[in-house]
């Protein structure tokens, strides 16, 4: 240790122990606050050593709890801007609000440290006088870093004294009321419920601290990716009616993606988000802020502009597109340079806006879908991690794992049924339209109707469609053309927050979907682009109620595929114990289809058929980077792994939704696995008591190779040998005892001196292996057991 960091700990070893000195004025000792420019151009000595030094820690130790809506007390420490921003005692995820809140996403609520004081953010810095003392003593980061120091985690393998419940109440302390909240937990320093900081990362942390916090400025674009942002923005902008309206399609779907030059193929690439501006390209960006994308922008032209990516990325939030010359040819084949003409833009008035079958209407049905397609597995992330961090209301409407295909769209390019698309805009309308103060009774008889009549007009015309020799086969189902593997998705439920992988992963599930235009794109409307987190309960409850009715258009188009005689039997074993009105609908909107399918099954069991068809018919494209097999492991070892997929029944209670196993060959290298609990139900149309429907019977367990899930609730460390073992613990596990002597033997919990370093470890795999979709962990989740 430094002369210099021997007297900062001396230091604030004494301000620590002094229990008079918390109960003076910090406007006394250190002046008013004030905001304070803190950030400096990166080149500089103190932005190098934010960057290299202390960055890396704040990310590793601090990002992993603190980012997204979910951050405790909105504290996002993944960016500049976001420490700075600082902290808030308002909720975002509040389910029981009457009226819509005000939102407070950063970069786009407000655009400085200031707007964001009068918005009731307080700081976590030190914005008094600016000496090592009152940095120290006046910053809240400071104080709570110094706290977990002169109060260590408890030696305890089971901590205890703390509160790791998703829904804990939160204490948002200011550092005015800082000593009160030391007073009532004294263990409550940061890292919140994690062991200690090294002795390096915290005096680098209390040292950049003391000197003031220093950050850096944005970090400039190199020459070939500003040569890009310009191309794109140009091809973007252009002032024809054609160019403006897919332009704001594009945007509409890409709002939230993070997009990156593949061309360019950088070893860390640049991440961009695609954003509405007062200005056009080669001027300064002036974000427009609106709730959804497609609210009213308030000027007379709105354009498209590309902008750095500030944060660190973190996985719950991650969706990378790429940008490439192919994607770009795609664009302008399919919305420019296409045969169309479009005579208005339409305008942003809610019932236009919110319903992108009105909106969009002038542009090539095939070409939307086709988009959508194109990187499937994006525009169904945008479901699952798009405006929400977590939401147990929003995913209890799908089932824990389902396989998603989708049809053709080249087949599907038929006048009539482009034309039946256009005749349905009235039908097809959603409650977004609504904005975020919702009514959800009156609404729901009002939606009800309406989906009632697009599900007949549908029937209607699909019976017709397959009358007079027409063959419905799975020739109808999109495969890729051979190359694109978005054409099979897996899609995973962990309670409240999901994910979406490529390929046909895991044990055929009891559901699959099927998604034609008009359903994907409602979808999108419903759960993205009209989604707001800050709406009231009215509003979230409303769309939850409408995805149910999406749900089952999704299985109905599946079961089309089925015998005649089995489609309803099949749906209907998918909603045991089902309410009369889930009855009578299933009967009214799957029943009336009555044309035979001419897929020629062969055994009593044509679902497990189907599958295997599609599974056939997809190969050429189905992903196996989550299959185990190539490991480096024993073939033996091999199919113990892989037999842990027919584990099933109520003892798999114990097990957390998401569980990361590192396991070490014998030839020493790492090999990272996730384990996956999915929880059975025989029903889920029902809105609020889940757990009534809950069928633990038939719980089972998918592992794959890799990271799937962003929320890790277990991390479990083996060597190669240990596999036996495992696969026998883990199924045999019947109680929470049998749980914990699993975790006894392999879990890194929470409490152990090993887990920072275990963290890194699967951090450095996951960004060795996986670089694109690499995003930190988040630990909010992280079981105490």
């Amino acid at each position: 240790m430094n002369l210099r960091t021997f007297f900062v700990m001396a230091a604030v070893t004494l301000f620590a122990g002094c229990a008079t000195y918390a109960g003076l004025n910090f406007d006394q000792l250190f002046g008013e606050a004030e905001v304070v420019e803190r950030r400096v151009d990166a080149q500089t000595h103190e932005g190098v050593f934010f960057l290299d030094e202390v960055k890396p820690i704040i990310d590793k130790r601090c990002v992993v709890c603190h980012a997204c809506y979910d951050a405790p007390c909105q504290l996002k420490m993944s960016s500049v801007e976001g420490i700075d921003r600082g902290a808030s005692k308002e909720l975002v995820y509040q389910g029981t609000r009457l009226t819509a809140a005000k939102p407070s996403r950063l970069f786009e609520d407000a655009q400085s440290t200031q707007e964001w004081r009068t918005m009731g953010f307080h700081p976590v810095l030190n914005e008094r006088m600016q000496t090592p003392t009152a940095n120290l003593e006046a910053g809240l980061v400071a104080k709570m870093l110094m706290q977990k120091e002169a109060h260590p985690l408890p030696n305890e393998t089971q901590l205890t004294g703390f509160d790791f419940s998703v829904d804990r109440d939160q204490v948002c302390p200011t550092i005015e009321e800082y000593q009160q909240y030391q007073n009532d937990y004294p263990t409550w320093g940061m890292p919140y419920g994690m062991p200690n900081l090294t002795k390096h990362e915290y005096s680098t942390l209390i040292n950049w601290l003391q000197d003031g916090a220093i950050m850096n400025t944005p970090l400039p674009l190199t020459q070939a990716q500003q040569r890009l942002v310009d191309e794109y923005e140009v091809l973007l902008n252009k002032s024809s009616r054609k160019v403006q309206l897919a332009a704001r399609y594009i945007y509409e779907h890409l709002f939230l993606s993070h997009l990156y030059f593949s061309d360019l193929n950088e070893p860390e690439p640049r991440f961009f988000t695609l954003v509405r501006s007062k200005t056009p390209p080669g001027e300064p960006v002036e974000r427009i802020a609106t709730r959804r994308p497609y609210d009213d922008p308030n000027v007379e032209r709105v354009y498209y502009r590309l902008i750095p990516e500030q944060g660190t990325i973190v996985d719950k939030t991650h969706m990378p597109f790429a940008l490439n010359k192919e994607r770009m040819l795609n664009w302008k084949t399919w919305f420019i340079d296409a045969d169309y003409t479009v005579a208005q833009l339409p305008g942003y008035e809610p019932e236009v806006a919110a319903n992108p079958m009105t909106a969009f209407i002038d542009l090539p049905v095939k070409a939307r879908f086709k988009f959508m397609l194109d990187n499937a597995q994006n525009t169904i992330n945008a479901f699952i991690k798009g405006p929400v961090c977590r939401g147990q209301l929003a995913l209890n409407v799908i089932n824990d794992r389902f396989w998603v295909f989708f049809l053709d769209p080249d087949k599907s390019d038929i006048p009539e049924v482009n034309e039946f698309y256009r005749s349905q805009a009235d039908n097809l309308k959603l409650p977004a339209e609504l904005e975020s103060n919702t009514l959800p009774i009156t609404s729901w008889v009002s939606y009800s109707r309406q989906q009632a009549r697009y599900l007949k007009a549908k029937s209607e015309f699909v019976n017709e469609w397959f009358k007079d020799g027409k063959h419905l086969t799975t020739d109808v189902i999109w495969t890729g053309n051979g190359t694109n593997p978005n054409a099979a998705l897996t899609v995973f439920r962990h309670f409240d927050s999901a994910s979406v992988v490529q390929g046909l992963v895991g044990t055929p599930p009891k559901t699959a979907w099927v998604l034609d235009y008009a359903l994907i794109e409602r979808i999108h409307y419903l759960l993205v682009a009209g989604f707001d987190v800050y709406g009231n309960f009215g509003h979230q409850l409303m769309t939850r109620m409408f995805m149910d009715f999406l749900r089952l258009e999704g299985e109905s188009n599946f079961v089309a595929l089925l015998p005649r005689d089995v489609r309803h039997q099949e749906q209907s074993s998918w909603y045991q114990d089902q309410s009369p009105q889930l009855s009578d609908f299933l009967q009214r909107n799957v029943a009336p289809f009555d044309q035979p399918t001419q897929v020629a099954y062969q055994t009593d069991n044509p679902k497990a058929e189907l599958y295997d068809i599609l599974r056939t018919q997809l190969a050429p494209v189905l992903s196996n980077r989550y299959d185990i097999e190539q490991t480096g492991f024993s073939i033996a070892n091999e199919q113990r792994l892989r037999s842990i997929n027919h584990i099933k029944g109520e003892g798999l209670l114990y097990v957390p939704q998401i569980s990361m196993v590192m396991i070490r060959s014998k030839q020493g290298d790492d090999q990272l696995f996730t384990l996956l609990h999915d929880n059975a139900h025989t029903n889920i149309s029902s809105l609020f008591d889940e757990e009534s429907n809950r069928d633990p019977k038939n719980d089972s367990l998918t592992l794959v190779r890799g990271v799937i899930g962003s929320y890790p609730a277990a991390y479990l460390s083996l060597e190669e040998s240990d596999i036996p073992q495992f696969v026998t613990l883990l199924s045999n596990i019947e109680s929470e005892e049998d749980y914990v002597k699993l975790l006894d033997r392999f879990a890194v919990r929470r409490s152990s001196d090993e887990f920072w370093p275990f963290s890194d470890r699967v951090h450095r795999w996951y960004q060795q292996n996986q670089p694109i979709e690499f995003g930190l962990l988040d630990y909010n989740r992280f079981e105490n057991r």
